[in-house]
Formats: C-alpha cells, structure tokens, sequence
C-alpha cells in the first residue's frame, strides 16, 4: 500500500512524523495532495492532551493543495485543480447544514445535529499535516483557489481568517460601533481585520507583544491596550469615556479574559466568544448586572464550506485585507516537530508557520 509522511498524535506531549497509507476514497470523497498546511493553537491543545483525539491521528485541519483524485460522485472539479477546503467540513444535507449551523454537522444521527460535529480533518478523521489528505463531501468543501493567488495569501482562510471574521459577525458588529478583541494572536489579528470591515469605527487591540500590536493598526486597531500597563478593564472604560464597548471578541479562550471581556461590556452589548476553554468559565455577578443587564454571550465555531472558502479568498483578491504579514516561519513537513516546537512555546515572534513538503 502506498505510503505518505503525516505529523501523528501519539500521546500527550508527542506528535511525531511517521508513515501512514496514503488515504482511500469513496465515491463523494476527493483525494487533495498537501502544497501547505499550517499549525493552529487548537492543535496545541491536541498536543498538551486539554483537547482528545485518537492515539494515531493525522492532525492539521487547514489544508491548501491539489486534487489528486475524485470520488466516482465528485462533478464540476479536474484532476490537477488547486483548491483549498475549509477546517470545517459540513456534509451539506444534514439538519444542521439546512438551518445554517454546518459547523454543529451531525450528519448520520439521529437528529442531525452534534456539538462541532463539523470539524473533522484532525478531529475524528485523519487531517492535513501530511502529504495527502481525504476531503469528505468533495462538492460541499473543496474551493478552487483564483489565479493569481499563491498558497501563502489563501492559507488563512481555511481557518484563522474564518474563524476571526465570524468574531466580527456573530457580535454583529455594525458600522459606527467600537469594539474590543482580547488577546492579537493570528485569530484575533483576523478579528480586528473582520470589524474593520464590517464597520467598526472604534477598534480597540490588546495584548502586549510589539510585532502584534504593530500589524493590528495595520489590520484597523484604533488604539492599543497593553495589559502590563495597567488594569486592561480601566484602561478600556477609559477609552470608551466610561460608556463601554458595543461588541468584545474574546479569542484565547481564559477565564481571565472572557471575564474582561463580559466586564468592559455596555449595557445590551454582546460578547463574542472565539477562545477554545480548556477549564470551566465562572461569569462574575457584578459583571453579568445579576442577569438583567440585557448582554449577549455568543460562541462561534469557524464557519467552513466551499461558499465561505470563496467569500473569503475574495476578500484577499479585492486587497480589502493583506495577511501575509501572519506567516512568519517556514518549515518543510520533515521538520514539522521543529515547526511545533516554535510554535508551541511561541519563541521568535511566531504568528503562523507554513508547512511544504
């Protein structure tokens, strides 16, 4: 049986990069050979063992390639044609799909829907850090990628930049408004690009690693909070003249910051939640007005499908948005260990690392 090279869960603390049987294929499915994947925090989590996956698979969820191989079913696509496929893979006839929830897909169950049923690639199915990877429900997921774009410029939208800009969309952020994203890592520095768009005048970023907050006022922060100057909820009240912020995205995933997030809230204001939580929230009394304060907690998995996929590749195709500067590192598969381990402890100034065979 034909083998490839895939970056392996084998245990908490160890992903590894072995062989594996180049995947089969049914009759939906579409076989993409890997040109670049890239390294999401969620995998880190994968890695320290907070978030379960099976002793032996694939992971990456962000593939950017070419079609090796179509599924006896899969029309409208040829051999040969660069695509990308969202991290989410809705089977696009489920009830989830039909209502608009394809991120919560449970296709093959009872009442179709399951909690980010969604997300498979590096999930429940074996992922994009390797040489191939097996696309489900080809005609629902795979994108062809423009002329002209490289892999670099579309590497984003798989994940990172969909992910971000639904921060922006599930707090329907509307023009005039000001927002707040906690925490300017690759997500958040999305975030910040998404409420620009959608018509944030005021935009505020926090964090405190100078090259972050250098590319979110490229991206449209209006101002900067660094959270070692000072209390970041007085700093924020303080910008906003006391009146609070219409939308904060939350995009780490920490008590901490969820907690400042709901506390820099107006009255009415909602709270858009992108982090992945590896321990239970506690939502502060005073911060929640005892529950008549008339916010909204909102959470969001990363909308995928090939619809979104082409939504946002044609954002990068207009200029509207330019996150190249979010590739920092480049790594070839064989040293994908290395690339985890950079990425992992953050080291260099690393914002997302590109993966080639």
């Amino acid at each position: 049986m034909p083998k490839m090279k895939a970056a392996i869960f084998v245990e908490p603390g160890r992903i590894v990069l072995d062989d594996k049987p180049i995947p089969d294929i049914g009759p939906l499915d579409a076989l993409v050979r890997i040109t670049t994947t890239t390294i999401c925090g969620t995998d880190v989590h994968i890695l320290k063992g907070e978030y379960p996956v099976a002793r032996g698979l694939t992971i990456g969820h962000e593939p950017v390639g070419i079609i090796e191989k179509l599924g006896s079913a899969v029309t409208g696509y040829t051999e040969g044609q660069r695509v990308i496929a969202g991290a989410i893979t809705p089977s696009g006839y489920s009830y989830a799909c039909l209502c608009g929830c394809g991120s919560q897909d449970g296709a093959g169950t009872k009442h179709g829907f399951k909690a980010t049923g969604g997300w498979k690639f590096g999930n429940t199915i074996d992922g994009t850090q390797a040489e191939y990877v097996r696309v489900p429900d080809a005609l629902a997921n795979l994108s062809p990628i423009p002329d002209g774009l490289t892999d670099e410029e579309v590497l984003m939208c798989p994940d990172i930049m969909s992910t971000g800009f639904s921060g922006a969309e599930s707090g329907a952020v509307q023009i005039g408004d000001t927002v707040v994203v906690f925490a300017l890592g690759p997500i958040g520095l999305c975030a910040v690009a998404g409420a620009k768009l959608k018509g944030a005048t005021t935009i505020i970023g926090v964090d405190t690693v100078p090259r972050r907050l250098e590319i979110a006022r490229q991206l449209g922060a209006s101002h900067i909070v660094d959270f070692k100057n000072g209390d970041v909820v007085e700093q924020i009240m303080a910008l906003t003249d006391g009146r609070g912020v219409d939308v904060a995205i939350e995009a780490l995933g920490t008590q901490a910051t969820f907690e400042s997030a709901l506390r820099v809230l107006r009255p009415g204001g909602t709270l858009s939640s992108l982090g992945v939580y590896s321990s239970d929230l506690t939502i502060p009394l005073s911060a929640f007005s005892a529950g008549l304060g008339d916010n909204k907690i909102i959470t969001t998995l990363c909308p995928g499908g090939k619809e979104r996929m082409r939504r946002l590749m044609d954002v990068i195709s207009s200029g509207r948005v330019d996150l190249k500067p979010l590739v920092t590192h480049r790594f070839k598969l064989d040293d994908i260990e290395a690339a985890y381990d950079l990425f992992s402890h953050q080291r260099d100034g690393v914002l997302k690392v590109a993966i080639t065979p």
